[in-house]
C-alpha cells in the first residue's frame, strides 16, 4: 500500500516514560510499508515546545506527505480508509 512512502512521526521518548501510543504508531506504519522518519522528543521541555508550534494537546503526532495525520487514533483510521 504505503510502497516507497515515508511518514514523520514526532514521539515522546523520555528517560522515565516511552509513550505506548509512540511505539503503536510506528508499529502500525511500519507494518503498512512506510519508511518512518521516527522523531524523539527526549525532554518534556521539546515535548512542550511541539505541541505549542504545532497547536495540538498530545504526542505522538503522524505526517504523510507533508500532511498532519494527527495521533495514533487517527492514524489508525487513516490507514484503514487507505
Amino acid at each position: 500500500m504505503a510502497e516507497n512512502r515515508t511518514a514523520t512521526l514526532y514521539r515522546m521518548v523520555l528517560p522515565e516514560h516511552i509513550c505506548p501510543f509512540g511505539v503503536r504508531a510506528r508499529q502500525m506504519l511500519e507494518a503498512a510499508g512506510f519508511t518512518v522518519d521516527d522523531r524523539l522528543l527526549q525532554s518534556r521541555e521539546e515535548v512542550d515546545a511541539f505541541k505549542a508550534e504545532q497547536g495540538v494537546a498530545t504526542t505522538p503526532q503522524i505526517f504523510i506527505d507533508g500532511e498532519r495525520i494527527g495521533g495514533s487514533d487517527d492514524l489508525e483510521r487513516y490507514l484503514e480508509q487507505a
